[in-house]
């Protein structure tokens, strides 16, 4: 795997864990968008795209998130325990969409993005500077309304 562009959005708010947004290329063929930056308990680390877990209400098949209480078409009422446990014995939320395959492949992208990240943290603190444009996504509203008023 040859990681052949790395392009990095910073996000303005720290108000959040949230720090940065990646996307990178593999072998100038296959774009990996959505790869969030975050600081962590530990310090930085990457996570890869994810999309939240649904299920089906028992009523009426409707698709609602595994943390609702409440079927969002019908109304009714929906059981504690849905969905799978992860290795801590808590309801998984999130699946990946994009993962690499073994524990290296994760280093590497990693390593990588992180390295990316603090040169673009170095240039955005120099005078001067004008971010990246992306205007093939979204992130700028990430800026505007933060990462916690998404959830």
């Amino acid at each position: 795997m040859n990681i052949t562009e790395i392009r990095i959005k910073l996000l303005l708010s720290q108000r959040d864990k949230l720090r940065a947004f990646a996307s990178i290329t593999v072998d100038n063929c296959l774009v990996i968008r959505d790869i969030k930056i975050i600081d962590g308990a530990r310090g930085l680390f990457v996570a890869m795209p994810s999309r939240k877990l649904c299920d089906r209400c028992p009523a009426c098949a409707a698709k609602n998130h595994i943390r609702a209480r409440y079927c969002n078409d019908c109304g009714q009422r929906l059981g504690e325990e849905r969905g799978d446990l992860d290795e801590r014995g808590r309801p998984r939320l999130y699946a990946d969409i994009t993962h690499p395959i073994n524990q290296d492949a994760r280093d590497r992208v990693q390593r990588a993005v992180l390295q990316a990240y603090q040169e673009e943290l170095e240039h955005s603190k120099k005078e001067g500077y004008v971010a990246k444009s992306f205007d093939d996504l979204d992130y700028d509203y990430f800026d505007e309304v933060g990462a916690d008023d998404l959830r």
